[in-house]
């Protein structure tokens, strides 16, 4: 039996944020045991910690989606922090540092639980083709966009800028279309509004995985993505509030900050399960 944890990421209120399986001790997994649970759980992500083979990171953390592995995300990076540290991990240094697909990712714990963007693997302009397939996927008009970029940090995001929050909420997207995209759209909110909902910024990630479209419930890598090119490009200010969710029932709220060349995002990690599963004879 391996320890258990189910993390309620990017809320601080019960059940509105983006839940994440945690398996502790699984150094002895294959990776058919894995896809196996990460299918079962049929949450968007489920990690699984074990000892680093890297000196200088504190635990590893393989990231299953239901259809596959991923480098690097957000909310399973917090989430499994938040884990790991929970259950008695004790960090060689002031900051966590989790190994992970797309290599070491630092997490501090001050002033929240958040961890260190890693870079771009793709950035720059969409060309011509790809912009005409989202325009149509998103349900928009090309004039309403106002800037899309590629935020690429492992699973292949796209960046939509469509302007005002109100615009971000409006979208239908087209569900046929999106085959294999990853869009994320962010719109922002006006002071007032802003004030009241504590964020200054919606935000939604679109994609399908192969097996079905889906909206996800608040996004880190996401979010990463959009805070290093917009606030590379002056589009936002250095450290903002996202919301992302309330289209779908969730109310999940990520902090962006970007300090010196790094941009950092945080949000509440609350475990609501705790547990054991057996997996080993799986």
């Amino acid at each position: 039996m391996l320890p258990f944890r189910q993390v309620d990421v990017f809320s601080a209120e019960p059940w509105l944020g983006n839940p994440l399986a945690v398996v502790h001790d699984a150094d002895g997994l294959t990776d058919e045991q894995m896809a196996r649970f990460a299918r079962w759980t049929n949450l968007s992500e489920t990690t699984f910690l074990s000892a680093p083979t890297d000196p200088a990171a504190d635990y590893r953390v393989r990231i299953w989606t239901t259809t596959g592995e991923l480098p690097f995300a957000g909310h399973p990076t917090i989430g499994s922090a938040h884990a790991w540290l929970e259950a008695g991990g004790v960090p060689g240094g002031e900051r966590v540092v989790q190994e992970c697909g797309a290599g070491l990712v630092d997490v501090r714990r001050s002033p929240g639980l958040g961890f260190a963007a890693p870079p771009l693997r793709r950035s720059g302009p969409v060309d011509a083709e790809l912009r005409v397939r989202i325009v149509r996927a998103l349900g928009v008009t090309d004039s309403a966009v106002e800037d899309m970029a590629w935020i690429d940090n492992g699973p292949g995001w796209v960046g939509v800028d469509l302007g005002s929050a109100e615009s971000v909420l409006a979208v239908e997207p087209d569900i046929a279309a999106f085959t294999d995209l990853k869009v994320t759209v962010l719109g922002r909110w006006d002071a007032a509004t802003a004030a009241g909902l504590g964020a200054d910024v919606e935000v939604r990630a679109f994609f399908a995985d192969g097996r079905e479209f889906m909206e996800d419930p608040v996004t880190g890598s996401a979010n990463a993505g959009l805070a290093q090119w917009l606030i590379g490009t002056g589009a936002l200010p250095p450290a903002y509030t996202s919301r992302q969710g309330s289209v779908i029932g969730r109310e999940g709220r990520v902090r962006l900050e970007s300090v010196g060349a790094q941009v950092w995002v945080s949000g509440d990690a609350v475990t609501r399960i705790v547990g054991e599963v057996d997996l080993r004879r799986a």
